[in-house]
């Protein structure tokens, strides 16, 4: 699940212990606001974040009002969206470590820019169909790969390693902040315009992001033509030190089932708002905002969190607490009013979210810098890859079994990659452990 924290720790607690950094860090009464550089990320990043937030919202709105799918196909539409990571994400790992990131970020922003607007294009002139939703989720899935790579392996050359978990904390605010608004937005754009919209609003905001990324000015250095190995022999190295790791391999695992549970519940949580709860298209965007407030809440506690209890003990707690309240979303419309259900599904995001900001900031500072694109991209490999097998499971249930009892056996799936946590080599640390030395 995947998908960093300020703010001082209650009085009594320790002092902080996120992996500790080689770098002196910064004295800022401002922090990193005031970084130019950081700056530019931050806006460009949550600028297209908010455009995804509604895109994502917009996209499943078009198969469902404009294009009548069926819930199989809602599933199918949203597996397309991350099918490409089985086939790229090693040779994304190790390509995005022999480039700048920042131009691979750039040059991704553009290609999301040309290919969402070619949906809105297609509704404008009645050309629009099923076929092209899939076809633009697949290939922009394609290009997401290069750019999540790029986006995961970039922050550790901008800012200092002491200030990971704060830049961290930061961008997944400014991400759920935008989760917040996206959706209503969505649903806004949807009642006024049709869903078409959304798919203009977000092609404009990988627009700004280009632009942002593009004048960051932070000096990056790939390893020389000479230094290069063969690329598998690159890849295996990531895939190697993911395996022999416990920590990483315990993370990529949990983040696997969590993923397929959690993807088979959103393949159908747009149907099951509008068909069994009886939701409007601006409300459906009105339920995603509110439960975006978890997230905007998560991003904002994972630091408080990670000083309290420590950053391994912080992720357990996040996990085995926050995101059981997930089972209150099934009971919605039946035994419950959607507004209790909707704020418990908020609670279990704001469980996921800080957890995945306290695992992301131990990645960035745990993996080698020079190997840490190829790292990330062989666990995201692993865990992405489940998110197409859970939304197409998801929306098979769907089909056989209506979305209300899919979303209770998804929860459940989601709910046991807690079991993987309490398995591994976390449940005895306080803290995560420190960069291994080099063998």
């Amino acid at each position: 699940m995947t998908t960093a924290p300020v703010g001082p720790p209650p009085p009594p607690s320790p002092a902080p212990s996120p992996p500790p950094a080689g770098d002196a860090p910064r004295r800022s009464r401002w922090g990193l606001w005031a970084q130019g550089d950081f700056r530019k990320l931050w806006i460009g990043e949550t600028t297209s974040g908010l455009g995804t937030a509604v895109g994502n919202v917009a996209l499943a709105l078009v198969a469902v009002v404009t294009l009548e799918a069926s819930p199989f196909m809602v599933g199918l539409l949203a597996a397309s969206a991350w099918v490409p990571w089985l086939f790229l994400g090693l040779l994304a790992g190790a390509w995005v470590d022999r480039w700048p990131r920042l131009k691979v970020m750039l040059v991704c922003d553009i290609l999301l820019l040309l290919l969402f607007g070619s949906v809105p294009v297609a509704g404008w002139l009645g050309l629009l169909t099923m076929a092209q939703l899939v076809v633009v989720a697949l290939l922009a899935g394609a290009v997401k790969v290069f750019l999540s790579t790029a986006y995961g392996a970039v922050l550790p050359s901008l800012v200092a390693k002491p200030d990971l978990l704060e830049a961290n904390v930061k961008l997944r605010a400014g991400d759920s902040a935008a989760e917040i608004a996206g959706p209503g937005l969505a649903g806004l754009l949807a009642q006024a315009f049709g869903a078409v919209s959304g798919l203009l609003a977000d092609a404009v905001t990988y627009l700004v992001s280009a632009v942002c990324v593009g004048t960051i000015r932070a000096e990056e250095k790939p390893p020389p033509v000479s230094e290069r190995r063969g690329i598998l022999r690159e890849i295996g190295e990531g895939v190697r030190f993911l395996v022999r790791d416990p920590y990483l391999r315990t993370l990529a695992s949990f983040a696997a089932v969590g993923n397929l549970g959690l993807n088979g519940i959103q393949a159908v949580q747009t149907i099951f708002l509008i068909r069994n709860v009886g939701v409007t298209p601006g409300g459906v965007g009105a339920v995603f905002a509110l439960v975006s407030v978890g997230g905007l809440a998560g991003a904002a506690l994972a630091g408080r969190i990670a000083r309290r209890f420590g950053t391994a003990r912080g992720l357990l707690l996040c996990e085995l607490v926050g995101a059981p309240f997930i089972l209150l979303l099934p009971l919605a419309g039946e035994r419950l009013p959607l507004a209790v259900s909707a704020v418990a599904w908020s609670v279990a995001v704001c469980g996921v979210i800080a957890g995945n900001v306290i695992a992301g900031s131990f990645y960035q500072a745990y993996c080698p810098p020079a190997m840490i694109g190829r790292i990330r991209a062989s666990a995201s490999t692993v865990n992405f890859s489940a998110i197409p097998v859970g939304a197409l499971l998801g929306g098979w249930l769907g089909e056989v079994l209506g979305a209300r009892t899919t979303i209770w056996i998804m929860a459940s799936v989601l709910l046991s990659a807690g079991a993987i946590l309490l398995a591994g080599p976390l449940r005895g640390l306080r803290s995560f452990p420190e960069r291994p030395a080099p063998s």
